[in-house]
């Protein structure tokens, strides 16, 4: 079994030191997180009032990587937060081969489901996370939703340990990585196929080794119409303006790809900033290399994903000349 915590020491290496908040909001439905680089994150806001926030105002202009370390924390809303501000650093890199999914007129947020419908039909199908209108694939499967805050028809979140082992599909909501939940959510679900899903989602290929079949989060459209749509109360909306699903299969093949193409923009970056500080102490300078920090994090991010990669490929012999 994958250790809990690497997820998150996973999600804390796409973070770097010189990104700096530019704005951030924390609305009805979405938090969102755009850095002064001009990258957008989106997470599910946690849905509890609350009056008081301590740290409130005091967020724009800090770096990323300050902002990226609540994802340990337990508050619900430095959680969101936090992994709101990594997703806008892990959004500023490609997105992998994946389908585009265009909304439709009605139900945009269930594009999901309408691309894996024709795999589901009679299946034992566990949703965590109540969708708006899911209900309306009742009689197509065996459905059942699990969820904290249960609505009519819906299941409590406890009843996962019983039913998640016996499914032949999960679809998991990433608002499941900010509360801790997805590490327990993951290990139950690894007999059946599971979705990640949810604008949430953090585009990570290491997923694979958490037992995640498919990626299905979201690709950025309209910066501008997304912010102005979570800051004015926007839930399913956003899938009409501003953002449009994406759907990425953590095949053998694909996540070696993915993978090997990060090691390689990894790699480029610790070139450059390793010729940097040779110039900086060439030229003389005593004092520490001012991106030694970076140099350090993007070293630490490289054996990382190092050690991702080197058991698919001493697994997977027949997929090597695809990523070659």
């Amino acid at each position: 079994m994958t250790h809990p915590k690497r997820l998150y020491e996973l999600l804390l290496d796409y973070c770097s030191s010189d990104v700096v908040v530019d704005k951030l909001m924390i609305g009805v439905v979405w938090t969102l997180c755009q850095s002064k680089q001009g990258y957008t994150g989106l997470a599910m806001s946690p849905g509890l009032a609350t009056r008081t926030l301590p740290w409130s105002g005091t967020l724009t202009g800090k770096p990323v990587t300050d902002i990226a370390a609540w994802i340990l924390e337990w508050e619900p809303y430095k959680a969101t937060v936090a992994m709101a501000a990594i997703n806008s650093c892990i959004n500023s890199r490609p997105l992998p081969d994946s389908v585009i999914i265009e909304p439709g007129p009605e139900h945009a947020n269930l594009a999901v489901f309408e691309h894996f419908l024709p795999q589901l039909y009679k299946q034992k199908v566990v949703v965590i996370g109540h969708y708006p209108g899911i209900e309306r694939y009742q009689q197509q499967m065996q459905l059942t939703v699990l969820e904290k805050q249960p609505c009519a028809g819906d299941l409590p979140d406890a009843a996962c340990e019983f039913l998640l082992p016996d499914a032949d599909w999960v679809f998991l909501t990433a608002s499941s990585i900010p509360n801790k939940t997805f590490p327990r959510l993951a290990e139950l679900s690894r007999n059946a196929k599971t979705v990640l899903m949810g604008p949430t989602v953090p585009w990570l290929p290491q997923l694979h080794e958490f037992g995640i079949d498919y990626l299905a989060g979201v690709e950025i459209t309209d910066a501008q119409a997304l912010y102005h749509t979570a800051a004015q109360g926007g839930g399913v909306r956003i899938f009409n303006n501003g953002v449009r699903y994406r759907i990425a299969e953590l095949a053998p093949s694909t996540s070696m790809a993915w993978l090997k193409q990060q090691i390689a923009d990894c790699v480029a970056e610790k070139y450059r900033l390793s010729a940097e500080m040779e110039l900086w102490y060439a030229a003389g300078n005593a004092r520490r290399f001012p991106a030694y920090q970076l140099l350090e994090q993007v070293n630490t991010r490289l054996s990382r994903l190092d050690s991702s990669y080197k058991p698919l490929w001493d697994s997977h012999p027949a997929h090597r000349n695809l990523v070659n």
